[in-house]
């Protein structure tokens, strides 16, 4: 739980760039509302040795300051310290297998590109494109001599002795 304290605004700095980001209606209007319900809302701030630098609620501090406050609520901000995730056993075997899955796929895919033959079916001539002999004519000749359906396909490769 975020503990609020009373901290002294002598001791708050404000840094530069913060300070060009601020707007005398807004901390007129929240000046406004602190008179009326009191600071809602604290600020933010973290520890710099004796002083404190603030870190979000410029409006808020400005508006205590042109009340003539002396003390304003705040909050102190964690450090929050990354620490490297330590991955369990079971996910580094997982790790490991899917990189030997990825090597062994990258693998078949340059092995396949290496056996498709050199010519392609559109560039072929008649003498090089397989003819599959159907009864009297032969399929294969034209585009137009192709098998109609996939039982007639099966039927035509039974009646040659071509395995199915």
């Amino acid at each position: 739980m975020v503990e609020c304290q009373s901290l002294p605004i002598a001791l708050i700095y404000v840094p530069v760039k913060r300070r060009g980001t601020l707007r005398s209606d807004l901390v007129r209007d929240i000046a406004e509302s602190i008179l009326e319900v009191g600071q809602q809302t604290p600020i933010l701030v973290r520890r710099d040795g004796e002083r404190y630098v603030l870190l979000d609620g410029l409006h808020r501090l400005e508006a205590c300051k042109a009340l003539g406050e002396e003390n304003i609520i705040g909050t102190f901000a964690t450090v929050q310290v990354d620490t490297p995730r330590v991955m369990p056993p079971y996910e580094a075997e997982i790790d490991i297998i899917r990189q030997k899955t990825n090597q062994l796929r990258e693998l078949r895919l340059a092995k396949e590109a290496t056996e498709k033959p050199a010519f392609t079916a559109t560039a072929a001539t008649e003498e090089q494109r397989p003819a599959i002999s159907n009864g009297s004519r032969r399929v294969g000749q034209s585009s137009r001599s192709r098998v109609a359906s996939l039982v007639e396909w099966l039927a035509e490769r039974k009646s040659d002795g071509s395995p199915i």
